[in-house]
């Protein structure tokens, strides 16, 4: 069918439906015309089709051209529910929302008839169990680790699972109240995101406020940070800890995002921001500008809360600015009292794509070399590090224990947890279970009570299931997790050891260039500044 003879036919139809509907009226019955109330929006839907002039597939198919539209906006849901088997959806397979959904519930999580999982598929990754495990009954069920260099007045014990960056504004306020409310009851910290502190946090929770590149909560009216708002805000007796944010995984080197459909005035109030606008954070930090700019900013952070720990987020980019960054602590001899590394398959609201999907190093990578880094200028020892990027499971944890983190962040497990189905629809202010969505009669699904709820159980559960896994192989405590506990097939056939994929480096050995192991040597000089890099 060519399109001239469509468009005629559109025509052809509308004028004799319209003549066979008058006939009806005029000869049998007038109620005929009530046909118009069907007919008319047709017609005129066509009749706009042909002559708008945005899109193509409507204007060389009157009314038939809208179904594309309409398939199109349905596919994500039949993509997921009938499409999708149990490993393959994206970014979270139904096997993991599942698990995340069944410990949140209570409900028997165990599966039957053995993994569905490929164990010869490249990728393929275990834990070495024991022929001795242990008593997970005897063990410590809520393990944490303390956070706190010498220079901090009041350290903060850290449960090894947490809730990642997410701000009001981007999540709900009711999923803001329901996390927080389930960490009170969990024992376990929630961040808050850059978006600043909100009432929604103040549930009791223990909170670490995450200050970003916007300062939302010390803003300055120009943009900059400002010490005395920050003091006021920092006081606040739930603010355990204070994390900078230099990058984050989703969108490195992109400040962070608001759209402006969500941007409230409520949410512009708290940020220092006119409200109904797009809020986009600068990509860089105003109040430094180097490496060791920023260690005297964390001093400076840490002097102005009274002493509790403040450390920085990135996803590792440039391997030479983190060398910098380890060089400025030593030059300087001011220390983060952590460092959260994000990876670069973490989660966001809103990002472009190609910064989602093109920059960023990976989580494993990005961990295994700042854990690296600093054991090879001896700062492991004073510096926690915390991992985030996808850590749904207790294995998750395991794999980033073993690889040197002393304790990790969730985001998106703690959505699913307080009822997200992954609809995909964060950017858009129509999240169907009210979650990331600040639509007031959408927020009104979800119940801030249960769902508290479900986030407790589902951190207990989960932090229940990781110690049983130590006690499976034998490990007592979390800090004797080690990289050679994990196994990866990498190729049919080949199976290698995380400590044989991502070697460890002797401690201290970047503070003398005769000590760094021939494995290292070329790659490590070239960051340090001691050789020239090939042309």
């Amino acid at each position: 069918m060519t399109i001239p003879n469509l468009r005629l036919k559109f025509y052809v139809v509308s004028i004799l439906s319209i003549a066979m509907v008058l006939l009806l009226a005029q000869f049998y019955t007038p109620k005929a015309l009530w046909a118009f109330a069907v007919l008319a929006p047709l017609i005129l839907m066509g009749l706009y089709d042909v002559f708008q002039k945005e899109h193509a597939i409507r204007r060389n198919y009157p009314i038939l051209g809208r179904l594309r539209y309409v398939m199109e906006s349905f596919r994500p849901a039949i993509q997921q529910y009938f499409v999708e088997n149990d490993l393959n959806g994206k970014p979270f397979s139904r096997r993991r929302r599942s698990l995340v959904y069944q410990r949140a519930k209570e409900v028997n999580e165990n599966v039957p008839f053995g993994t569905q999982i490929d164990v010869y598929e490249e990728g393929y990754e275990w834990m070495v169990h024991s022929a001795y495990p242990l008593d997970p009954s005897k063990m410590n069920r809520h393990p944490k680790v303390r956070v706190g260099g010498t220079d901090c007045q009041h350290p903060y014990d850290l449960s090894l699972y947490n809730i990642s960056a997410m701000s009001y504004g981007s999540l709900s306020a009711n999923a803001v109240m329901a996390m927080n409310k389930g960490a009170k009851k969990g024992g376990f910290a929630h961040n808050t995101g850059e978006g600043g502190v909100s009432p929604y946090h103040k549930q009791g929770g223990d909170l670490i406020w995450q200050l970003g590149t916007g300062y939302f909560g010390a803003r300055a009216e120009d943009g900059s940070f400002d010490a005395e708002k920050y003091k006021k805000t920092v006081a606040y007796e739930s603010i355990k800890m204070i994390e900078l944010k230099l990058s984050q995984g989703a969108k490195p080197g992109k400040g962070g995002i608001l759209p402006a459909i969500k941007n409230s005035k409520e949410i512009a109030k708290i940020r220092g921001v006119e409200p109904h606008q797009d809020v986009i954070s600068p990509a860089y930090h105003k109040a430094f500008s180097s490496p060791e700019g920023l260690m005297h900013f964390i001093k400076k952070l840490r002097d102005l809360s009274g002493g509790k720990p403040v450390g920085f987020k990135l996803c590792i980019g440039s391997e030479q600015e983190f060398y910098d960054m380890c060089k400025a602590m030593i030059k300087t001899n001011i220390y983060p009292d952590f460092i959260t590394i994000d990876g670069g398959e973490g989660g966001t609201g809103a990002a472009p794509v190609e910064f989602s999907d093109s920059l960023g190093m990976p989580m494993k990578e990005g961990l295994s070399f700042a854990i690296d880094t600093l054991r090879g200028f001896n700062l492991k020892k004073d510096i926690r590090v915390i991992a985030a990027g996808r850590i749904t499971s207790a294995f998750d944890m395991v794999k980033v224990l073993a690889m040197g983190a002393d304790a990790c962040y969730s985001a998106r497990a703690m959505m699913m947890a307080v009822g997200c189905i992954q609809a995909l629809e964060c950017h858009s202010n129509q999240c169907p279970t009210g979650v990331a969505t600040q639509d007031k009669e959408l927020m009104k699904g979800l119940h801030v009570d249960d769902k508290s709820e479900r986030v407790y159980h589902f951190h207990k559960k989960t932090l229940y299931a990781f110690v049983d896994m130590m006690a499976a192989a034998g490990i007592a405590e979390p800090a004797k997790i080690k990289r050679k506990h994990i196994f990866r097939r990498t190729t049919v056939g080949l199976v290698r050891r995380y400590d044989q994929l991502y070697p460890n480096i002797p401690v201290g050995c970047c503070l003398n260039t005769e000590e760094i192991p021939d494995l290292f040597k070329r790659e490590m000089l070239m960051l340090l500044g001691d050789t020239e890099e090939d042309e």
